[in-house]
């Protein structure tokens, strides 16, 4: 027997066995699970951002108890079962990928980006174009989306150098807004800086997630010099601060 199949049967063994047989378990509903199934999510985007091999196996591993975990209720709810997940999803791939399993032919990703979207279009799934990006996504990684996918069907500009021009405007514009003008003008800059990402193949939320953990880590530079040396926050300077977060940097943290 394929190992990979006798590994998820015995996942699916051990789901029925905690749906029948473990308080907890037995409790969750579809509900209950969403909230942790993303943090799930965002402990395995850690482990990507980490590069830790180990850390990525244990967190998809989690993801995948949750996905048949979901599957179960279904399958209780005579729903579905985790049989009608599976074959909805290869027939979804089968179907999306003609130039695979069609005669269909394309030249780079960015074809097959565009017809992925087409079809997505021709199948209904989606009314419109933005349609399939959900609502509760971050922000950041909305703006991207809504972009990618505004592209896809031609709405784009014709070359990166028009979109910094555009970051140029959207700054310019920013400076001299007042009052409530102001928060308008920053989303604008900020969605025109995501567009320019997008052309530089550069993923912003990636981008700023590290610059998230580098600030963390100077920062923490600066504290731990505080406790060495039994200082308050009050008993140091700016300059001092400055001194340790550029010496943290300088040593590459």
């Amino acid at each position: 027997m394929d190992k990979r199949l006798e590994a998820f049967g015995r996942l699916l063994n051990i789901m029925d066995d905690l749906r029948e047989k473990c308080p907890w378990d037995r409790k969750q509903t579809n509900e209950t699970l969403r909230h942790l199934t993303i943090e799930e999510t965002y402990e395995l985007s850690d482990a990507i951002l980490e590069n830790d091999s180990d850390e990525i196996k244990k967190e998809l591993g989690d993801l995948f108890l949750h996905l048949v975990f979901y599957a179960k209720i279904g399958e209780e709810k005579q729903q579905f079962d985790v049989t009608d997940v599976l074959n909805s999803v290869c027939e979804k791939l089968i179907y999306r990928h003609p130039h695979i399993y069609g005669d269909v032919e394309v030249k780079d990703d960015e074809e097959v980006k565009q017809n992925w979207e087409q079809l997505k279009l021709k199948e209904g799934i989606n009314k419109t174009v933005l349609g399939g990006v959900p609502s509760s996504m971050p922000s950041l990684v909305k703006a991207m989306r809504m972009q990618d996918k505004a592209a896809q069907v031609g709405f784009d500009w014709p070359n990166k150098d028009d979109v910094w021009d555009k970051v140029e405007e959207e700054l310019q514009e920013f400076k001299e807004a007042e009052g409530e003008e102001k928060e308008a003008e920053f989303g604008d800059l900020i969605f025109s800086l995501v567009n320019y990402a997008r052309w530089l193949k550069i993923n912003p939320d990636d981008a700023l997630e590290k610059t998230n953990k580098k600030f963390k880590l100077r920062f923490e530079a600066i504290e731990a010099y505080a406790t060495k040396n039994s200082l308050k926050w009050e008993d140091m300077s700016l300059a001092q601060m400055d001194e340790i977060w550029n010496e943290a940097k300088k040593n590459h943290v």
